[in-house]
């Protein structure tokens, strides 16, 4: 059995993996740390913080018999490029999955985030799996992908404080109104704590919202081999 050391910063993404991977021959182990989170307005924080934070608890995770890492936070996710290399196992963020996609169905994305701290680095590691080599080798991004940011104002400080069924609604809304405002485009909500509304707005609007957690099943099963 494949033991996977799922790394959170809200316990509430404890529920979506257990559920999503629960056809699957797998041990999920469980490691919450809110406190970036909590930090992160601090006028002394800075990204050297995540870093090591980061870069300590994925080490752990590794030590303590983890046959791969699921990193379910974005914020977490944005030092993964630096840091996984250094981890003896797997180590996948959560938006690994919808990066491939994107970069295999290029087209106009619009990526809606809850948490204003997650953007600016998930844009960046959004724009570096997009980019391909022309014919002088030279890395671009895909001119047939274009995407834009937009955050949900409000609705992220909900769930930090244990209102998920106020978050639920909030983001579902947001979504809601974001798929209508740019028609045409393709909706991504980033975080996985977006993934329940998502799926909501899908069924009820059917507006198309994809979400990190849409493909994360497929995408382990290929790349850990997976058993069900």
């Amino acid at each position: 059995m494949t033991t996977i050391g799922c790394f959170h910063a809200h316990y509430s993404n404890i529920a979506l993996i257990e559920e999503t991977l629960a056809p699957y021959e797998v041990e999920l182990v469980h490691y919450v740390d809110p406190g970036l989170d909590r930090l992160k307005h601090d006028a002394d924080f800075s990204e050297v913080v995540i870093h090591e934070k980061v870069a300590q608890t994925l080490q752990w995770i590794a030590e303590c018999h983890a046959d791969a890492i699921l990193v379910t936070c974005t914020l977490f996710a944005t030092v993964l490029e630096q840091k996984a290399i250094q981890v003896p196992v797997p180590v996948i963020g959560i938006d690994d999955p919808l990066l491939q996609e994107m970069r295999r169905v290029p087209g106009d994305y619009i990526i809606s985030f809850t948490n204003p701290a997650t953007i600016e680095g998930t844009m960046a590691r959004l724009n570096q799996a997009l980019q391909q080599e022309d014919e002088n080798g030279q890395l671009h991004v895909a001119k047939t992908s274009q995407t834009e940011a937009v955050c949900i104002p409000g609705t992220f400080e909900l769930i930090m404080r244990g209102d998920q069924q106020g978050y639920l609604e909030a983001v579902r809304e947001g979504l809601q109104q974001i798929a209508e405002q740019y028609p045409g485009k393709a909706v991504v909500a980033a975080q996985l704590s977006m993934a329940p509304a998502a799926a909501q707005v899908t069924i009820d609007r059917v507006f198309p919202i994809h979400s990190p957690l849409a493909l994360l099943a497929t995408y382990l099963e290929k790349n850990l081999g997976l058993a069900r």
